[in-house]
């Protein structure tokens, strides 16, 4: 779904639970939707301030409680803390996330369920939902401009 149909199917499943469609709500909604990278809410903030002035960061924090709240964003764990947020995953998908830059990047992993298998056997557990995030550092990171690694 492009940034701008998937924003706009945000906007109106925030409408349809009753919340106002303010221009700091919509600007939030916006760069979330069009992100390919976890962002904190002073990165919303300072995004968010060129296209509306007036947004002020508790405005922020309030978007990023309904947004969460509505499922539409999820929060990126970290070894800081779970600070960051993008897009929620579409159905069955896992999370890549560059530890230099913030990118992220979704990928389906249906071939996990021998893992799963395997480890609620052995620990008698009745394994009912999984998340899994992937730390590392994406190509621009990784490699130079000539495609080789970077001296890291």
């Amino acid at each position: 779904m492009q940034p701008s149909q998937l924003s706009e199917t945000w906007l109106n499943t925030l409408q349809n639970q009753g919340y106002r469609l303010t221009a700091p709500l919509k600007a939030i909604v916006e760069i979330l939707a069009g992100s390919t990278r976890a962002l904190s809410p002073v990165d919303l903030y300072d995004l968010g301030r060129k296209s509306t002035p007036g947004m002020g960061l508790v405005t922020v924090y309030r978007a990023l409680e309904k947004l969460e709240e509505s499922g539409l964003i999820q929060r990126v764990h970290q070894s800081e803390g779970c600070h960051m947020f993008i897009r929620s995953a579409n159905g069955h998908e896992h999370l890549l996330l560059c530890q230099s830059c913030g990118k992220t990047v979704f990928f389906e992993g249906d071939d996990l369920g021998d893992l799963f298998k395997r480890v609620s056997e052995k620990y008698e557990f009745n394994i009912q939902e999984h998340w899994l995030q992937l730390y590392g550092l994406c190509a621009e990171c990784y490699l130079n401009k000539d495609g080789q690694k970077k001296n890291i």
